[in-house]
């Protein structure tokens, strides 16, 4: 079994709120993410897969269609868009980072079984010192 991983990169507003809560409660628990304009980040994604590799091509799988796999499914939805309203795999759902992995996994899963690999995790990082991993648990 090998892993391998891509890395990709997107930029995407997003707030932090439950609209049955106070602005003020809002605040306490979500901080400045609560900010009723919203707020962005540079975020970066590694999506890893693992699988056999294809004694015809060397390859676990070819790094330009996991590119585009990413790409088409995620990046293109995600980049420079606001993910609360913006984004159809994150509609009715916290934007946390935590949920957007999970639901970046949700998404990639199938079309990488399409591909005969599987996918291992989805690491995604808000900043350069918060990140989450996913490992589809």
């Amino acid at each position: 079994m090998l892993y391998i991983t891509r890395r990709e990169r997107f930029s995407a507003a997003h707030r932090l709120y439950r609209e049955d809560w106070s602005q003020e409660q809002n605040e306490a628990v979500f901080g400045n993410c609560s900010n009723p304009n919203w707020h962005g980040h540079n975020y970066e994604l590694f999506v890893t897969v693992k699988g056999d590799i294809n004694p015809e091509t060397g390859f676990v799988i070819d790094l330009k269609k996991m590119k585009q796999i990413i790409r088409a499914a995620v990046i293109d939805k995600l980049d420079h868009k606001n993910v609360n309203l913006d984004v159809d795999f994150m509609q009715n759902k916290k934007a946390s980072t935590e949920v957007i992995a999970v639901e970046i996994f949700n998404v990639l899963r199938p079309l990488f079984i399409k591909e005969n690999v599987l996918l291992h995790s989805v690491k995604l990082y808000e900043t350069e010192n918060n990140f989450v991993e996913y490992f589809g648990e």
